[in-house]
């Protein structure tokens, strides 16, 4: 398959003796298309060449060779280089109906020979290859709820971490626990005072969660209670054996509760190394910190200032009773991802609350004295967070929709309408499993990720229009055409002639960009773009299904038509398990 944009960038490469994969982000499409189908902006590199922009695209233009079969032309508009790409193939991205045939033939003929070639790994890519990827992701907080909200960053990481691997990437998934903090005093003083009351054994989230909101409102009361749990957490941190106990409990206990979660999502990680693992690794980077002489005290903490790097709250680093803070812990992350995993880069998923948080703490990491490749690779990916329509939820308030809750009702709802359409459909329950945690996933990755969201249960749970179940239903639908024709017919067998019409290339050149969607998701960190692309495709084929008979007289005719089905099929299927959505055979 043709990557224009990284044809273009190894020709600017070899013009400028820069970067290639750098060149290469900065290229752009131009919204008109008398301005080419691909532009680099030169202003990118004035302060680099420091030359004006127009001066700098024309000295290039003079430098760059192209192949006429390819690149028709490259002209200068202003700071910009406008590249042409050779009409006779320009359909492959934007003009599907406009071509000679002679070219769709061609192009269908690439695009077949690949899916028969490739099969389930139809969109793989070599260009993650020696690249080390770090993915920070899920992260919920020990002894407490697995909630809705919690639900954003494990689905989009998890989505990330297969799209990067399927590109070729060495990817590590971590789901950082909070495993650590001021709350673990809280909850170690909680079950001091009322741990009898309580059957943290048999149930021991909702449990836990009673004797926290309980203690936090004792210490809203009384302030000595709260200076106790902060205590506690010292003693925590300090490898008391009581407390070191209780917290080993609760977070055995949790992890069980947590992982059933994870088996109805699918989720999966190569390190479940949370916050506590960093404890006997903070004092390095205390030290590190204190030798650069930035480390400061101010009212008997110790701070990091950034006002100079234009962030006007400091970083604290140590608090007043000598207990350590999430970026203590975040850095001592940052020190030992770097030295383990060798990473590229290392992605933060996380609400866009934590914003300020992750700027202070990549700013401070540049003084741990790692390489500079390792903290220009930092990445916080924020996302919108999901709301009641009551507002905010609070694990303090007890306001809060458990995730493991929210799953099974959607299995349940999905099983109801399996029920009422197809009341003597085989595997009902794990097929039920399969759209209700599919119409979940989908819902939220079809949203692009810095949107809020207002968790509302028919919304979420509608089976209507553009949802997870359409693009099931439509795989589905690829399934029965080629049960009904008997088999799939061999590649060689199809009359590429069959498929020149409106409707089949229109899912020809869908299917011929899959694997440039794949990389644009991994550019923008955004799976919404694979997820809309599979609405793109589903639709495709619904239109292409409806208008072409595909079951007729004429072999060549169902061969073709039956294939380019089975075609459709591999890429839905393929595309919904990097979302993490599985698919059904039957509905």
């Amino acid at each position: 398959m043709i990557d224009f944009k990284e044809k273009i960038a190894k020709i600017l490469a070899d013009a400028t003796n820069l970067n290639e994969k750098e060149l290469e982000s900065y290229i752009e499409m131009p919204k008109d298309s008398k301005n080419g189908d691909y532009a680099f902006p030169c202003f990118r590199l004035a302060k680099e060449l420091r030359k004006a922009p127009p001066v700098i695209a024309n000295e290039i233009k003079e430098k760059i060779e192209t192949t006429p079969e390819e690149i028709e032309k490259v002209e200068v508009v202003g700071g910009y280089l406008n590249f042409y790409i050779n009409k006779d193939i320009i359909f492959l991205l934007f003009l599907p109906n406009k071509i000679p045939d002679i070219n769709k033939d061609i192009i269908t003929k690439e695009v077949l020979n690949q899916i028969e070639n490739n099969k389930d790994n139809y969109g793989k890519s070599k260009i993650g290859k020696g690249k080390n990827i770090v993915i920070d992701y899920s992260a919920p907080n020990i002894a407490k709820p697995f909630h809705i909200g919690h639900l954003r960053s494990t689905v989009i990481g998890g989505a990330l971490y297969k799209i990067y691997k399927h590109l070729g990437y060495n990817v590590t998934g971590i789901n950082h626990l909070g495993d650590y903090g001021t709350q673990f005093g809280k909850l170690i003083e909680g079950y001091k005072l009322w741990g009898k009351e309580y059957n943290i054994e048999e149930n021991p989230i909702d449990e836990l969660t009673k004797i926290y909101i309980r203690i936090n409102n004792l210490c809203k009361e009384d302030e000595k209670v709260l200076e106790e749990c902060r205590n506690n957490f010292k003693k925590l941190e300090d490898g008391d054996k009581y407390c070191v106990e209780l917290w080993e409990k609760f977070k055995s206990l949790s992890l069980k509760e947590f992982q059933k979660v994870y088996d109805l999502l699918g989720s999966e990680f190569d390190s479940w190394n949370g916050e506590a693992f960093y404890s006997d690794k903070m004092p390095e980077v205390i030290e590190i910190l204190e030798k650069t002489g930035k480390l400061i005290s101010s009212q008997g903490a110790k701070i990091i200032d950034l006002e100079d790097k234009g962030i006007n709250t400091p970083c604290i680093i140590e608090k007043s009773n000598g207990s350590t803070t999430y970026a203590t812990r975040d850095l001592a992350a940052i020190l030992y991802r770097a030295r383990t995993y060798d990473f590229d880069k290392a992605l933060y998923l996380t609400s866009y609350e934590q914003v300020l948080h992750f700027k202070q703490v990549f700013e401070v990491a540049k003084l741990l004295g790692i390489d500079k490749k390792y903290t220009d690779g930092l990445q916080h990916i924020p996302f919108g967070m999901v709301l009641l329509p009551t507002g905010k939820m609070s694990t303090r308030e007890g306001k809060v929709i458990k995730l493991e809750d929210l799953l099974n009702e959607a299995i349940q709802r999905a099983k109801i309408i399996i029920e009422e359409k197809n009341p003597s459909l085989e595997n009902k329950e794990e097929i039920a499993k399969k759209v209700g945690i599919g119409a979940v996933i989908f819902n939220d990755l079809s949203n692009s990720r810095v949107k809020d969201e207002i968790f509302e249960w028919d919304q979420i749970l509608n089976f209507q229009g553009e949802t997870g179940p359409y693009i099931q239903y439509t795989y589905v639908r690829t399934k029965s055409v080629i049960e009904k024709a008997g088999k799939i017919p061999e590649l060689k067998s199809v009359q590429i002639k069959e498929l020149l019409d409106e409707y089949s290339q229109n899912i020809i050149k869908l299917i011929y960009n899959f694997e440039n969607v794949l990389k644009q998701v991994t550019e923008k960190e955004e799976p919404s773009i694979l997820a809309r692309y599979l609405i793109d495709l589903a639709k495709a084929y619904s239109v292409f299904y409806n208008e072409n008979k595909i079951i007729t007289e004429n072999k060549d005719t169902q061969n073709a038509r039956v294939y380019l089905t089975y075609a459709v099929g591999q890429v839905l299927k393929i595309g919904a398990n990097l979302l993490g959505i599985e698919m059904p055979n039957k509905m």
